[in-house]
């Protein structure tokens, strides 16, 4: 086995993660480590402001209305879940029901209306396809085509007066093919006002300019140890103001209950924002890392480095196109993220893994990618693909490595 790993799986996490991450994790750790609002001594007060801190420069770099408006949590699973839930729960438990409007002035049974998509990750389609199984609401599954584009005009079809949740993914993790969010949500701000809009941004935050307010975002989920280089356990979720009003009358409620270092005298969750979507004790260490991370994220996202991640694409994917056993998935290298999977006659995805790992030092990752119905779509279900995906760190050494590995794997 090779001593060195070159890391192509920069999709699943980032890696390496800057030194100024795990310097300000250590430091951090050594100092400064303590409950951030719940103390009034000095090095609670100090983590509350490193966390406040985090807030604004996340909220700067998806243009959020304000820093109150992201609120911290584990990953992106987890911002996804508690978008998910606020939504759906209330209909679950009864506590809200469709308006009358919306069933044309009747008064009849109809469980509420949700659109999302088949390239979508399980944190997405696990959670939706659980509440429909119950009966709470009406899934509708718009397709892709071969290359793995949503139509966005299909989404905004599917739509109807019932419709209280649109959620899909800006980036396939598959494919890297790239969604039209910003027309899902015009359009449905045009036509479906009544609908929420989530995007889930695990695979496009950090490579791909997001303005939640140009694009009519209502909730975003992302992963703060992606493209953003933080640590994992780590990652967020924007609240828009069609979401959640400022005085918390949107009806949603977060799935975390619990303390929050501020008002105690509650038996309920605060109303206000961020708190009433988190709760206990939040990875503190973690977001010292994610904001140290945050000074390298905007040359990390600089056109130059940007167009070294395209030329590695290219790299991967004109060698899928000179040899016939390699067949490459998904759009054109200017519309997908840095993501590259292949199919490859006669070979396994998980054997290809496993030989790159053992006998060549290569970290690519084979299998499904928690996207089932994408595969399914692609006609790579069960076996899956063999996912390369470059980063800001990638090399041209790293990608030619692969490649000539690669070769001596197929002879």
């Amino acid at each position: 086995m090779a001593s060195e790993v070159t890391y192509l799986d920069h999709a699943a996490t980032s890696w390496p993660k800057p030194p100024a991450v795990l310097d300000a994790m250590h430091a951090f750790l050594a100092t400064e480590a303590a409950n951030p609002g719940r103390g009034g001594h000095r090095m609670a007060l100090a983590t509350e402001r490193r966390i406040e801190r985090l807030r604004e420069r996340l909220a700067k770099l998806i243009h959020a209305e304000s820093p109150e408006r992201i609120a911290l949590g584990l990953n992106c699973t987890d911002a996804l879940n508690n978008a998910i839930h606020a939504v759906l729960r209330p209909f679950a438990h009864g506590v809200r029901h469709l308006d009358q409007a919306a069933l044309g002035g009747h008064t009849m049974s109809c469980p509420p209306g949700v659109v999302t998509t088949n390239i979508e990750h399980n944190s997405v389609l696990r959670p939706l396809q659980q509440y429909a199984d119950e009966d709470v609401i009406r899934l509708t599954v718009v397709a892709c085509d071969e290359q793995g584009v949503v139509d966005p005009d299909a989404v905004v079809r599917a739509c109807d007066s019932t419709t209280v949740l649109v959620a899909m993914t800006h980036a396939s993790n598959v494919l890297g093919t790239i969604q039209d969010v910003g027309r899902v949500g015009t359009e449905l701000r045009r036509h479906h006002p009544e609908a929420l809009f989530l995007v889930d941004a695990a695979q496009s935050i950090g490579h791909i300019p997001i303005d939640v307010q140009a694009l009519a975002i209502d909730m975003l989920a992302f992963p703060g140890h992606k493209a953003l280089l933080g640590p994992t356990g780590t990652g967020g979720l924007y609240v828009g103001p069609r979401a959640y009003g400022a005085d918390g009358a949107s009806g949603l409620i977060g799935y975390r209950q619990g303390g929050t270092g501020g008002d105690s005298t509650s038996p309920v969750m605060p109303r206000t924002l961020p708190h009433q979507f988190e709760g206990g004790t939040p990875n503190t260490v973690g977001y010292a890392g994610l904001l140290a991370a945050m000074d390298h994220v905007e040359e990390a996202m600089s056109p130059a480095s940007v167009a070294q991640q395209h030329e590695l694409v290219r790299m991967l994917l004109d060698h899928a196109s000179s040899d016939d056993r390699i067949r490459a998935l998904g759009a054109p290298i200017e519309g997908r993220t840095p993501v590259v999977s292949l199919v490859i006659e006669g070979h396994e995805p998980q054997d290809l893994g496993g030989i790159l790992d053992t006998s060549f030092g290569i970290a690519a990752r084979p299998g499904l990618h928690c996207a089932p119905g994408c595969h399914r779509a692609m006609g790579t279900f069960p076996s899956g693909t063999l996912r390369f995906s470059v980063g800001a760190s990638t090399t041209e050494g790293d990608v030619a490595a692969a490649l000539k590995a690669l070769g001596e794997i197929l002879g």
